[in-house]
This record gives structure tokens, sequence and C-alpha cells, in this order.
């Protein structure tokens, strides 16, 4: 399983969903993940907006296998259901 993290600097739940993605990470085998800081990239919630196809509001947005799943509520109940942590 391959995992973005669109965040910024400063966000607690991006923060979350980044210390969530380092344990898997460190528990997983098939479990990898990229953090991007949109800020450092240059990424406007409006491109964000375009890869999710809707509006994005907030972040984070996370995809699994480049797909869109929400924020970080919906990572770790995505990630609850998947393994075990």
């Amino acid at each position: 399983m391959h995992v973005v993290i669109f965040g910024r600097p400063g966000c607690p739940f991006c923060t979350r969903a980044k210390q969530l993605a380092e344990q898997l990470t460190n528990r997983h085998g098939d479990f990898d993940y990229r953090y991007v800081d949109i800020h450092d990239e240059g990424i406007t919630k409006a491109d964000l907006s375009k890869s999710v196809g809707k509006e994005v509001k907030t972040v984070p947005q996370v995809f699994v296998d480049k797909q869109p799943i929400g924020g970080c509520t919906e990572f770790e109940a995505m990630m609850r259901d998947t393994f075990e942590f």
C-alpha cells in the first residue's frame, strides 16, 4: 500500500496523519508513504481539488494507492480497518 499525504506546516491533523503513517511504515513491510508539504511544493487547494475531483477546503488530503480517501479522520478509520495498531 502506498500513501501520499498532502499537508502543511503547523497543521495538527497533518502531523497526526504523518505520525500514523510513520508507525505503519515501521510495523508493516507492505506499507510506505510520502508526505508532501504543499507550501514547499507550491501546491494550492485548487490544485488539490483537481486531483481529488471535488473542492478541497482542508488538509491533509490523503491518497491511498492513488485514490483520494479524504483527510486524517478517514485515513485513521481506513488504517484501523486494514491493519492492527
